[in-house]
């Protein structure tokens, strides 16, 4: 926000040197970024926070160096009684959608002459950094930049028929805005329209059609409060930023909406002649009423660790204009005001009397009260997730949420479902909301590998966006990870990480097919039959659309399944002093059985002995074992905890697993 020095002084008896004031400033949450000389004049610029939109006008910023040097501000009364006729505005204002414009107020001026703007208007503007125009247009910028409330003025002989509506737009739509470049409307853009059609993009731009010029001789001046959220969107989407999207954005105040209306006609018949319709068009519904809060005075002493005075408090919120309904010895109780939308809680009091009476005020060793932090169980996984992945070698990347659409259905694994697409792409060509992590993942090696990195070992950690009929989407927190190692390497490393969240935890791996994936090389990872994930080789063909040039593995976990199996409590076991034992198996299986359930077998059928089962290798022979067959050698290594463990024992375990591999797979051991 710029600020014109002289312009401070019409609201402050300011005798304060600039330097003091914006010092205090910056202490108050109004950071001072710098200061130019404009001319005879001074201009301050100050960093305004999104949640203070009363600082965009000069208003605002006198009311608060007002409260910090205990000044009384002196707002104009914008009186328009004595410059209007008894006439109305000739002209009907409908609202079709309240949600989008909950008011709107219309008065005409007649009679003006268009020409420069006198001397003080056009240099404060100069101060700020706004081009001169006219002096009708000048005024209503003006304005925008003294009470942050955005302005319109449409030559009123201009607009067709009696009335005026503000509506959604229709798809396909034409529109010429003042800057005289078309643009194409969608269904979500609101205009302000007369019987022809739009002749503004409400919130946004004034049109081209009803543009004030030298020629022009009646006005219609609109004053109106449009919801944030539409105004941003049709903002971006056309590339068409303004001072008065910029402030809608953020809110305007509305109960000042009708003093910016007066305002802009007293100011217009005092630079460019004309006389004001007496009656105004109002339409929408009065602002309503704010809840009052309460501020006990022991709080302060509690979050702030000092005493204030409850005359310094009474002073500060009742300067900051929010009027005191009720005090007592113990608390005080105010309506918040209107341009402080994000004053509705007893803290939000609090830290005004904290900024304004001063931050400095509070000694270093102030009592208060600390509570330990507690980190969520989100948190708590997702930075032990962070050490394992740390401690195997692997970096973590950032990538973005939204991507294209030949990449949001790379895989599909968790979700058939067609993605969300925005309204608004970053990117030029980006507009799904991603499903899985595993393409943007390819993309960075595919970055990496233009730079020669030979080893390409990332994760990344953030949402994806599964869709949901008619609902918001299930946002889901992923664990994706790739690397240039083999199938078994990579499933290695998952167990790795499992391991370190929950060592009891048994990592199955299903075949499972998917064109991301080389055939025979992907898995459906499940956990006592809860999916965690996918894990696979990417296939060539992926990694041709990539633009790949090496070999590569992914997996993708989903962060919700491992936080359930996490154990987050550290807990003991004692290591066995016993030593273990090893026996090779040598099964003849069909082509169709898979490690996996071998695997699943012989920690089932062994029991407690079974400390792990070990794959080694698979071999074909057509010859001797016949077609569709398959050999497989895998260690079982036997331990017992409390004692030595017999041959007789470790033959009886081995047993049952030969048992029962061969009655669920009708495997044979191989003489």
């Amino acid at each position: 926000m710029l600020v014109s020095w002289e312009w401070l002084k019409q609201y402050l008896d300011l005798k304060i040197s600039e330097a003091e004031v914006c010092d205090r400033l910056t202490l108050a949450g109004l950071n001072f970024d710098g200061a130019s000389t404009v001319a005879n004049d001074r201009c301050l610029d100050l960093e305004v926070t999104s949640n203070r939109p009363d600082w965009l006008g000069h208003v605002g910023i006198a009311r608060e160096v007002g409260v910090l040097f205990d000044l009384d501000l002196k707002v104009p009364t914008a009186d328009i009684s004595a410059t209007s006729t008894g006439g109305a505005c000739p002209k009907i204002v409908q609202i079709e959608d309240e949600d989008f414009c909950p008011r709107y107020i219309a008065r005409s001026v007649t009679g003006v002459t268009i020409g420069p703007s006198p001397a003080w208007l056009a240099n404060r503007l100069e101060t700020v950094g706004i081009t001169v125009i006219n002096n009708v247009v000048d005024v209503t910028n003006y304005v925008l930049m003294e009470i942050g409330q955005p302005l319109h003025a449409f030559d009123l002989e201009k607009i067709s028929g009696d009335t005026i509506t503000i509506r959604r737009a229709t798809t396909g739509e034409k529109f010429t805005a003042i800057d005289h470049r078309d643009y194409e409307l969608h269904g979500d853009d609101y205009v302000i329209a007369d019987s022809s059609g739009a002749i503004a993009l409400a919130g946004v731009m004034g049109g081209k059609l009803t543009e004030v010029g030298e020629m022009t001789h009646s006005l219609l001046i609109e004053a109106a409060d449009f919801a944030a959220l539409p105004v941003r969107t049709t903002s971006r989407r056309l590339k068409l930023k303004s001072d008065s999207s910029y402030r809608f954005e953020r809110g305007v105040d509305p109960e000042m909406i009708d003093w910016a209306s007066r305002r802009c006609c007293e100011l217009i018949v005092e630079t460019a002649g004309g006389e004001i319709c007496e009656g105004r068009v109002f339409a929408g519904a009065a602002a309503p009423a704010r809840k009052p809060v309460t501020l006990r005075f022991s709080q302060l002493m509690r979050v702030l660790g000092i005493d204030v005075p409850p005359a310094e408090v009474h002073r500060i919120l009742e300067k900051l204009g929010n009027p005191v309904q009720k005090q007592t010895s113990e608390s005080i109780t105010v309506i918040p005001a209107s341009w402080r939308r994000d004053i509705y809680r007893e803290i939000d009091l609090v830290e005004e009397v904290a900024r304004i009476y001063g931050y400095d005020q509070i000694p270093e060793r102030a009592g208060v009260s600390l509570s330990a932090s507690h980190q969520s169980d989100l948190d708590r996984v997702r930075n032990k997730v962070r050490t394992a992945m740390l401690g195997m070698g692997f970096d973590e990347t950032l990538t973005r949420s939204i991507v294209s659409d030949v990449w949001a259905k790379t895989f599909q694994g968790w979700s058939l479902s067609e993605p969300l697409a925005t309204s608004m792409p970053m990117v030029k060509g980006e507009d799904r909301l991603r499903i899985s992590l595993l393409p943007s993942l390819l993309g960075a090696r595919r970055n990496n590998e233009k730079f020669s990195y030979t080893q390409i070992d990332l994760y990344e950690i953030a949402k994806v966006y599964l869709p949901k009929p008619k609902a918001l989407p299930d946002e889901r927190y992923m664990v994706g990870i790739t690397s240039g190692k083999s199938f078994y390497e990579m499933k290695g490393i998952v167990e790795s990480l499992v391991a370190m969240l929950n060592p009891r935890a048994k990592l199955e791996a299903i075949p499972y097919t998917d064109p991301i994936f080389e055939e025979g090389q992907g898995a459906h990872l499940t956990i006592g039959g809860t999916t965690l994930g996918y894990l696979g080789v990417v296939s060539q063909q992926t990694c041709k659309a990539f633009g790949l040039q090496n070999a590569a593995s992914v997996a993708e976990l989903d962060l919700g399944a491992l936080m359930k199996l996490a154990v987050l409590v550290p807990q003991h076991q004692d290591f066995s002093t016993q030593p273990t034992m090893n026996r090779d198996l040598n099964l003849i299986v069909d082509e169709e059985v898979s490690w996996s359930q071998l695997q699943s077998i012989g920690y089932d059928a062994g029991g407690e002995l079974v400390e792990n089962v070990t794959f080694q290798e698979i071999f074909r022979d057509p010859k001797k074992d016949g077609p569709g067959k398959k050999r497989v050698l895998f260690t079982i290594t036997l331990q017992a905890y409390d004692r030595t463990l017999k041959g007789e024992e470790a033959d009886a375990t081995i047993a049952s697993i030969l048992a029962e591999c061969e009655k669920q797979t009708g495997a044979k051991l191989l003489a």
